[in-house]
């Protein structure tokens, strides 16, 4: 049995000390809305933050976790949809198949968390998540208006 801090809350899970946190968000915890993409860390469907960063949860082992870790999926980014990126994905409907979404949204929400006005590079290096659809145009202004509405660094 392990502890962990899952979206302000204590979860006690069982699992074997390998399995990726992933799994352990969709199947014990039930949060689905952590996607699996490529299991190999590389697309970002599968981003949370685990102290305030960005990790991908498909390569990062329930053995490297701590009880005192902080572990925010999507479901417990913004208790209405309403941190400053989510509102902006939604004015400027920036998915098209959503499927990478929730990555994307936290892979932005952790960048603003640490630089609230990053410039157009700063973003295109930070943000490494892939869209098979390509909306990239529109992930980048949409991190670039919630910046703008000076809320980004929120959650």
């Amino acid at each position: 049995m392990v502890r962990l801090n899952v979206n302000g809350a204590v979860r006690e899970v069982e699992a074997e000390p390998d399995t990726p946190l992933l799994w352990v968000l969709r199947e014990q915890v039930g949060l689905t809305g952590t996607k699996y993409g490529c299991g190999i860390a590389q697309c970002g469907a599968c981003t949370v933050h685990l102290d305030g960063a960005a990790v991908r949860s498909c390569s990062l082992p329930l053995s490297a976790l701590t009880a005192e870790q902080k572990i925010v999926t999507i479901e417990g980014l913004s208790a209405h949809a309403d941190h400053p990126v989510q509102k902006a994905w939604a004015a400027l409907d920036v998915p098209q198949c959503g499927f990478c979404q929730s990555g994307m949204i936290m892979a932005s929400a952790a960048l603003l968390a640490q630089n609230p006005h990053p410039s157009e590079s700063e973003i295109r290096a930070e943000i490494t998540n892939i869209c098979r659809c390509g909306t990239y145009n529109r992930v980048l202004a949409g991190i670039q208006l919630a910046a703008e509405g000076g809320q980004g660094g929120r959650g």
